[in-house]
C-alpha cells in the first residue's frame, strides 16, 4: 500500500467518524473510548496531538485497541454496543499528566481498561495488569514448535525406542549422535 493510499484510508475513516461523533476536532487532547456489553464496561484512554487523526490510524491499525474497533465498530443506535467516543482538548504539555488521570478515573469508575500502560509517554512507563504476555510472533512459533516436538520425541524414545549409530561410526556420525542426545534431553539430566 503507497502514501496516497494510507492517506485516502485516513480520510475516509475521518468521514466515518465524523458522521459518528461530528464535535470531533483534529486538535490536541485526550480521547476516551467506552462500551458496554453484558453488563461490563470497557474504556481505553489515548493522548493525540491530533486526536481525530489519531482515531482514523486506530480504524485502520492492527494493535489491541484497534482490532476491538474493527470487531465492535463505533457507536450507533443501530450499534449500541459500539466503541462511544469522547475528548476532551489539552495543550500537549498536559497530556502525559491528564492521560494518567483520565486512566484512573476509569479504572475507578469500574470500566476493564484496554490500555497496556497507565499512561503517559516519558521513558519507563508503569504497566497495567491486563496482559503481560509477550507478543508473539513467526519465530516465537517455530521455537514452542521445537520445544513440543522435543517432548514428544524424548517421550517416545524413553518408553519404546532406542537410539544407536547406524553403522560403523565416524566423526560426522558420532556428532549427529550427540547432537540427537541434546534433543532428546539426555544430556540435560534424562
Amino acid at each position: 500500500m503507497n502514501y496516497a493510499q494510507i492517506k485516502a484510508i485516513e480520510q475516509k475513516n475521518k468521514r466515518k467518524l465524523l458522521n459518528a461523533f461530528p464535535k470531533l476536532t483534529d486538535n490536541s487532547g485526550i480521547y476516551v473510548l467506552t462500551r458496554t456489553e453484558n453488563g461490563f464496561k470497557y474504556a481505553y484512554v489515548g493522548q493525540a496531538k491530533h486526536i481525530l487523526t489519531r482515531l482514523a490510524q486506530h480504524l485502520r491499525g492492527y494493535q489491541h485497541i484497534d482490532l476491538s474497533l474493527k470487531k465492535h465498530g463505533l457507536y450507533s443506535e443501530e450499534n449500541p454496543t459500539g466503541w462511544y467516543v469522547e475528548f476532551h482538548e489539552y495543550d500537549e504539555e498536559q497530556l502525559d499528566e491528564r492521560e494518567k488521570l483520565f486512566i484512573r478515573t476509569y479504572a475507578n469508575a469500574g470500566f476493564q481498561l484496554r490500555n497496556k500502560t497507565a499512561g503517559g509517554q516519558n521513558e519507563g512507563k508503569d504497566g497495567l495488569d491486563v496482559d503481560k504476555r509477550e507478543p508473539r510472533g513467526y519465530r516465537d512459533g517455530i521455537k514452542q514448535g521445537y520445544k513440543k516436538a522435543q517432548k514428544e520425541v524424548a517421550k517416545l524414545f524413553e518408553k519404546n525406542l532406542i537410539y544407536a549409530i547406524n553403522g560403523k561410526e565416524n566423526k560426522n556420525k558420532a556428532k549427529a549422535y550427540e547432537k540427537f542426545k541434546a534433543f532428546v534431553g539426555e544430556d540435560n539430566g534424562r
